[in-house]
């Protein structure tokens, strides 16, 4: 698509939205779209969304003074606002204003009409309840060594949303090859909608856990919402899910394609075995497929499965294990998910930092928790946890959870942070060494932080986990400020 193309011409946008155009003579030409006017720039579409607190439209004028080419607008909104459009639309000839029943499922409209332009696509899928960020990094890095650094699309950051996937896919391109998109939710059917604009050909679900159970209350409700993402393969296609997941079968019971199912348990099957080789801790984890030895830089068995998943469908793909382990092995941990700093913090004394703190839910702790209870460092653990956000009425028995696992792994110092973990305080408070903290406040992290610099010896380590809500990565920052950080994994 060269620059002066419009990403969709009016055609295709009004029947796309089911819009309705608002000023019959301007024409349609956009090369971006956004949702927030802040970040319009020349020729953007803006859509703008109405919320619980904001209703996007009052932003309309300021997103035209920007540069706006093309304004989804709600239908009602125009309709009560007459006026005010008929003026806008008069002042600014050169904006197309299209109005529709919804702006966000105007989005979504426009954007699955952008894929439909690009059959020769082929488009991957990845959702789960935790690990879907690092394991879309991980077949982003192993595809581009097959397609081509520039031939692979793919989810920047977490744009993974109800806007977030619809926004991404407006960046694909003719010169694409494959897109790799991910799939969060925040609510019932999210990616029932968002599986409808991409219609990927594969899908992998790295897990079904417990994040977001507050809002879909089990889950059985959160595998058949995750199961939506496997809508749309077709029988050329196929799905990925863990061996070990019971709700494998559930997920991929309406699926059409072929159904592949990853796991320690499943290493030969297909044309390729893989085995496990060594786990070594916080460097990583060796395992060989077909004879080539991967030595993936993520720590934790977590990270292998997810690893595997992505082997299964680069097999599919026709990746060869030469390009896996190319790819796998140039792989680093996404921004807030399991980094490791070796920091020397006093004479000389070496420790590390395991910093974790984009998301937690009760999966993603106890494994982060199992983890931790095997590594050999040589040195005692200290653990900074945060609270564990949106439970829901379950948010009591997780947090009481991770308390009785603390009482398992007999952490050496234990700074729980955080109304909810107090719980899990409770169960383990009288040991030594353990601290509860109601806010998470500077002057609490400044606390936490000056114990763990009084009571740290050589090889010790230090690990922040919490919602990102709880902002522990401050901990980390206060750690750093006064010692020399030696090296980042």
């Amino acid at each position: 698509m060269s620059a002066e193309e419009s990403l969709l011409n009016k055609e295709e946008l009004v029947s796309g939205t089911k819009g309705q155009v608002l000023n019959d003579k301007a024409e349609c030409y956009f090369t971006n779209v956004v949702t927030d006017s802040r970040n319009v720039c020349e020729n953007s579409m803006f859509v703008p969304l109405v919320g619980e607190f904001q209703n996007g439209h009052k932003y309309i004028p300021q997103a035209i003074e920007k540069g706006a080419s093309v304004i989804l607008v709600n239908e009602d909104e125009a309709a009560e606002n007459k006026a005010l459009y008929d003026k806008l639309s008069s002042d600014n000839p050169r904006v197309l204003f299209v109005a529709v029943k919804n702006t966000l499922h105007g989005l979504q409209d426009a954007a699955e009409k952008y894929v439909e332009k690009f059959s020769g696509l082929t488009k991957v899928s990845i959702t789960g309840s935790s690990g879907k960020t690092t394991t879309k990094e991980m077949m982003v890095s192993v595809a581009k060594q097959h397609y081509g650094e520039e031939d692979v699309v793919h989810t920047k950051g977490n744009l993974n949303s109800e806007t977030g996937l619809p926004l991404s896919v407006f960046n694909i391109r003719k010169n694409h090859k494959l897109g790799v998109f991910e799939m969060g939710m925040n609510r019932e059917n999210e990616i029932g909608e968002i599986s409808k604009v991409l219609k990927s050909q594969y899908g992998i679900i790295t897990n079904i856990g417990t994040a977001h159970i507050g809002i879909l209350g089990s889950r059985e409700n959160i595998a058949r919402e995750k199961r939506k993402s496997l809508d749309y393969i077709p029988s050329t296609g196929a799905a990925f899910v863990p061996a070990n997941d019971e709700f494998a079968d559930f997920c991929t019971e309406k699926v059409n394609g072929k159904i592949v199912k990853f796991g320690c348990d499943n290493s030969d099957k297909g044309r390729w075995s893989i085995q496990l080789i060594k786990d070594d801790g916080l460097f990583g984890i060796t395992f060989n497929i077909n004879g080539v030895n991967v030595k993936l830089p993520l720590s934790g068995q977590h990270n292998y499965y997810d690893a595997l998943a992505v082997v299964e469908c680069a097999e599919e793909l026709g990746i060869s294990a030469e390009e896996i382990k190319a790819g796998l092995e140039s792989m680093k941990s996404v921004s807030g998910r399991m980094e490791i700093s070796k920091i020397e913090i006093k004479d000389g004394c070496e420790i590390n930092v395991i910093k974790d703190c984009y998301n937690a839910n009760p999966d993603s702790m106890e494994k982060l928790l199992d983890f931790i209870y095997k590594l050999e460092t040589g040195g005692r653990k200290f653990l900074v946890l945060g609270d564990m956000k949106e439970l829901g009425a379950e948010s009591k028995a997780a947090h009481e959870a991770i308390g009785k696992k603390l009482c398992e792994i007999h952490p050496d110092y234990a700074f729980l942070v955080g109304e909810e973990m107090k719980v899990a305080y409770q169960l383990i408070k009288n040991r030594p060494n353990v601290f509860w903290f109601e806010k998470n406040s500077d002057e609490v992290f400044g606390l936490i932080v000056k114990t763990i610099n009084h009571a740290v010896r050589k090889n010790d380590i230090v690990v922040l986990k919490g919602s990102n809500s709880m902002k522990l990565e401050k901990v980390y920052e206060k750690i750093c400020e006064s010692v020399k950080v030696l090296q980042e994994i």
